[in-house]
């Protein structure tokens, strides 16, 4: 066995990566792309990335404000499900979930993508009648869903309260197995390094202060490092999608509100799976450095703040401990909030705009995370071919004009 002295280690420890390669380049912005992505979160990067590798549109730039991962995808709960009701709604997220089942492979970098399964509660008998049809609804659509009782769930998590004297009996759930959770920071990193690859500028530090118009097509955009000519612009910003929207003289039919997120101090293994609960308005999960990850509902008001306010955390922490009796001793470490676009719908916008040129995919509420290569690699099809896919032609702006709905309010279950 090979011994160091304590100067080797430390002469190692402090320069041993100074020859690393970079996972990405950091390129000024030329002066014309063919497309502009606004966003440097996991849909952005993910969109430029199927640009280049599903339809050969390699001039592509992603323009970031901050760097890249800052925004929601790194204040998130990383929770990855497709078990929604609606045929719409489920059908895209199934599309993602299969993505995400080879996406470490796909992109040669490990995303920690979990299938520990998700469990959501039932504590009354319409919960249950809920569960019931949105696992019917599941199965039709060929994504694995079933039904469990207490005794089994009992079983699978013995720190949960299944007592009959429980405050939020547990009457039973649903489960996905093939949910579970990944990690939001690799997702980001991922994704940036296999689109540089393919060619694509990553530009930080790069605040888009304009969208250009003439007339009723788009030309490019206008940033804090000089304009951008561009045949298309890709909207993605989740949490200021409006401010960008305002820009090109839109509207948009979203709301922005603060969504909270919080983390205990680690713990030994405790909580192999993921539990969600809408009735009692928490979630949980475990770590793989054994903080215990929570969340909840977001909080009522519109804004952009990242903080949130204090009765949503005492609520959450309420909630969970309802759940979890013996988690009252643990002690929490921090928290911390992102912004959110909601739709009237509870489903996101990935569509063309009546500007020509002119793309949006935004509003995805809560659940956005768990989208991340699905919605990228759907807006690349509606990018590159100026048409949606099957997938998301349900999710154009024009529903809100038809009426043609897609409420997922009920199976986006808490805020997730």
């Amino acid at each position: 066995m090979k011994k160091y002295s304590a100067l080797s280690l430390v002469r190692n420890a402090l320069g041993h990566n100074r020859h690393w390669q970079p996972a990405w380049r950091k390129p000024a912005p030329k002066q014309e792309y063919d497309v502009v992505v606004v966003g440097g979160g996991g849909h952005g990067l993910a969109t430029a990335y199927y640009l280049a590798k599903e339809h050969g549109i390699r001039n592509v730039a992603v323009l970031e404000k901050g760097w890249v991962g800052g925004g929601n995808t790194g204040r998130n709960t990383t929770i990855v499900r497709s078990n929604y009701l609606w045929t719409e709604a489920s059908l895209l997220y199934e599309k993602s979930m299969q993505l995400w089942e080879g996406l470490s492979q796909e992109l040669n970098y490990n995303v920690m993508f979990s299938q520990r399964g998700v469990y959501n509660l039932g504590h009354n008998l319409q919960d249950m009648r809920d569960i019931e049809r949105r696992v019917s609804a599941n199965r039709l659509n060929g994504i694995d869903a079933e039904v469990v009782g207490p005794a089994e769930i009992s079983k699978a998590i013995p720190l949960l309260d299944t007592s009959a004297s429980a405050r939020y009996p547990v009457l039973g759930a649903s489960l996905q197995r093939r949910a579970g959770v990944a990690r939001h920071d690799a997702v980001a990193w991922g994704f940036a390094r296999a689109a540089d690859a393919l060619g694509v500028d990553i530009i930080e530090q790069c605040e888009v202060t304009g969208i250009r118009r003439n007339g009723g097509r788009v030309v490019g955009v206008e940033t804090t490092r000089g304009n951008v000519v561009a045949n298309k612009v890709a909207v993605v910003v989740a949490g200021h999608a409006s401010v960008l929207a305002e820009m090109a003289g839109m509207r948009l039919p979203i709301e922005s509100h603060p969504l909270q997120a919080f983390v205990s101090e680690p713990l030994k293994p405790a909580l192999d799976t993921v539990v969600m609960s809408g009735a009692v308005h928490g979630y949980i999960s475990q770590s793989d450095k054994g903080e215990l990850v929570i969340g909840a509902g977001i909080d009522a008001y519109n804004g952009y703040g990242q903080r949130g306010s204090f009765q949503t955390i005492e609520h959450t922490m309420e909630a969970i401990v309802a759940l979890f009796p013996s988690f009252s001793r643990v002690r929490m470490l921090r928290q911390w909030g992102g912004i959110v676009d909601v739709c009237p719908d509870a489903c996101p916008i990935i569509s063309k705009t009546p500007v020509d040129g002119l793309y949006f995919n935004c509003g995805w509420g809560t659940g956005g995370f768990k989208a991340t290569p699905g919605s990228g690699w759907a807006f690349a099809h509606t990018i590159a071919r100026d048409q949606p896919h099957e997938l998301n032609a349900p999710f154009s702006l024009q529903r809100f004009v038809s009426g043609a709905l897609i409420d997922e309010h009920g199976a986006a279950a808490v805020a997730h």
